[in-house]
């Protein structure tokens, strides 16, 4: 039976207006957030391409260096023009393209508090503002400061957005039940492939067509939108909310009990506890994978496959494509195979996210050994990204099981942990491809295998979907 609707006369005509639920809303809403933050991301992996010269396909004696035949731009006289272009080395360019992390890495656990203790709308609304203001500024830092103004306006933008995963996570853990988290938090957390394809697919279209500022305007004027519009219609979670159905509201309330008085963090039993310390490894693999593909895939198919900006923003999106399509699928299967008992929660976590680990490890290291055949080296990258979907219903959702009241601080440990290897990975590739031959990349991909596997293996023995004893519903699951 609903509660005795209480609320002012716009409240109730609101809600008779609100066709989609509330918590589908917050999930898309999410999934846009992620998405647009991703293109303020990873466009630079593009753009880079186009600022700096780049290698030699010969050496001096005419011979191959090992990397493939190439399209070049070329002038009236047949030569191609690189005479606006920078000249960085590719341990600068790895540095620029990992500066990102360094403060991303800063402002996670304080954004996961924050978010925890206060609600996550306006933490959410006010780092993707200025990561969008970030974005719009690019090509002025890299008029004005070269690879030093970059690098400043890259490592502000990772600061705003440390408090982004932890945020989304607290504003889910708010508004998705458990027997939903697999579709709904999957469809949201997805926006990070669609912005990934997104900002490759415009990025090498606006990139060919356009001057390369073009794509930082659009991409950052994007946001601006999605963060008026999100501050609009977004709540922290449903009490707050004036336009939820009461039927909603009360089923919210009945699946996600929350205190309003939030006890104090368990540091010691949170930092000590095992299914914790086995979730930060297996998301450190996880984005040692991913951010080796979101930031060095646009080199790699430029550098040794030799294509052009157009075919790179083609061909680098079509894994990332296969990875979106292979995430919601592996949500809403792996809702399927718990609800009906076909297979624990704990065990779809753990079986999805080895999938997630083994097939791009494995495929990756295939792919650096398909020669110069672009059309073969694209489909084992769109295999090897299919497989890694099935992260986001694996590992990605501890932090909600473990500790619904917590997850904000959970996930901005996984999540900012993590990113270091985002921050270590490309000056390390940068180190072991300077001449940016295929032999080099093979490295690689097989250190990216070896990382994977074992964040895996970790995450299947020690990982954990149970609510944790420092979670102060962890009484009331046990009884």
């Amino acid at each position: 039976m609903e509660k005795e609707d209480k609320r002012t006369e716009w409240g109730r005509k609101c809600s008779q207006g609100c066709l989609i639920p509330q918590r589908v809303v917050v999930a898309l809403m999410g999934f846009l957030a992620l998405m647009f933050a991703y293109t303020n991301r990873v466009s630079i992996s593009h753009v880079i391409t186009e600022l700096v010269v780049p290698k030699s396909r010969v050496s001096v004696n005419g011979t191959s260096t090992g990397v493939c035949p190439g399209e070049a731009k070329v002038t009236s006289t047949g030569e191609a023009d690189y005479s606006k272009r920078y000249k960085w080395s590719e341990e600068l360019q790895g540095f620029i393209l990992g500066s990102f992390y360094i403060g991303y890495l800063i402002t996670h656990l304080p954004g996961g508090i924050l978010a925890d203790r206060f609600g996550a709308k306006w933490v959410l609304g006010i780092c993707m503002l200025i990561s969008a203001i970030c974005t719009l500024a690019t090509p002025f830092a890299i008029t004005v400061g070269h690879q030093w103004g970059l690098v400043a306006v890259r490592i502000i933008m990772g600061l705003a957005q440390g408090p982004l995963f932890p945020s989304v996570t607290t504003l889910l853990s708010h508004w998705v039940p458990k027997k939903e988290r697999g579709t709904l938090s999957t469809i949201c957390y997805s926006g990070v492939t669609a912005g990934t394809v997104a900002s490759n697919l415009g990025s090498g279209f606006m990139l060919y067509y356009m001057h390369w500022s073009a794509c930082l305007y659009i991409f950052g004027a994007g946001t601006i939108l999605w963060v008026l519009l999100f501050l609009l219609i977004c709540y922290s979670n449903p009490s707050k909310h004036p336009c939820i159905r009461l039927k909603e509201k009360a089923y919210l309330e009945e699946e996600i009990p929350m205190k309003n008085d939030k006890p104090p963090i368990p540091w010691k039993k949170m930092l000590l506890n095992v299914p914790l310390i086995a979730a930060i490894l297996g998301q450190i693999g996880h984005d040692w994978g991913y951010f080796v593909m979101i930031t060095c895939l646009p080199k790699f198919m430029a550098d040794v496959l030799g294509l052009s900006i157009r075919s790179n923003g083609i061909m680098t999106s079509l894994p990332f494509i296969a990875m979106f399509i292979s995430s919601i699928c592996c949500g809403i299967l792996s809702d399927w195979l718990v609800r009906t008992g076909k297979m624990s929660l704990n065990l779809e976590r753990k079986l999805f996210n080895f999938i997630g680990a083994l097939g791009p490890g494995a495929l990756t290291v295939i792919a650096s050994y398909s020669g110069c055949n672009d059309k073969v080296v694209v489909v084992v990258f769109v295999l090897a990204m299919f497989t890694m979907g099935g992260y986001y219903a694996g590992q990605k959702l501890s932090p909600m099981d473990m500790s619904p009241t917590f997850s904000g601080t959970l996930n901005a440990i996984c999540n900012g942990l993590g990113s270091l290897a985002g921050l270590a990975a490309p000056p390390i590739v940068g180190l072991m491809t300077p001449q940016a031959t295929e032999s080099q990349w093979h490295g690689v991909f097989w250190l990216g295998l070896v990382i994977l596997v074992l964040s895996g293996i970790i995450f299947w023995i020690w990982g954990s979907a149970d609510v944790q004893p420092y979670d102060p519903n962890y009484q009331s699951k046990q009884a």
